[in-house]
């Protein structure tokens, strides 16, 4: 049975801030959900060069910076921030429902 279009409950709305991602279980996935600008914003708690936790990074602005090894990401598009096509983090939809920020079960196709 594919998980495809199921979301799944991750984290309260009230614990969001935009300092600091949430990072949650989602299914076989460990996620980084950031508020940026007043919207979510979610991806694998991975960065795409050698799988830091994105979601420890520095957070300046819309953009987080990979504790690792200081790959730098757009948050609003998951691109790096060196220029579109270089590496991307990978995505999940998410949205709010009954004061809960819901995640998709899969990430966005690459």
């Amino acid at each position: 049975m594919s998980n495809a279009g199921m979301f799944v409950e991750a984290a309260r709305l009230s614990d969001m801030t935009p300092d600091r991602p949430v990072i949650a279980r989602v299914g076989e996935y460990e996620v980084a959900i950031f508020l940026v600008d007043g919207e979510l914003a979610a991806y694998e708690n991975a960065c795409p060069h050698q799988g830091g936790p994105i979601g420890e990074g520095q957070i300046e602005g819309a953009t987080v910076t990979c504790p690792w090894h200081a790959w730098t990401f757009d948050l609003h598009s998951g691109e790096m921030a060196i220029g579109p096509g270089f590496a991307r983090l990978r995505r999940f939809d998410s949205r709010t429902r009954d004061g809960w920020v819901e995640v998709a079960a899969e990430p966005d196709p690459l």
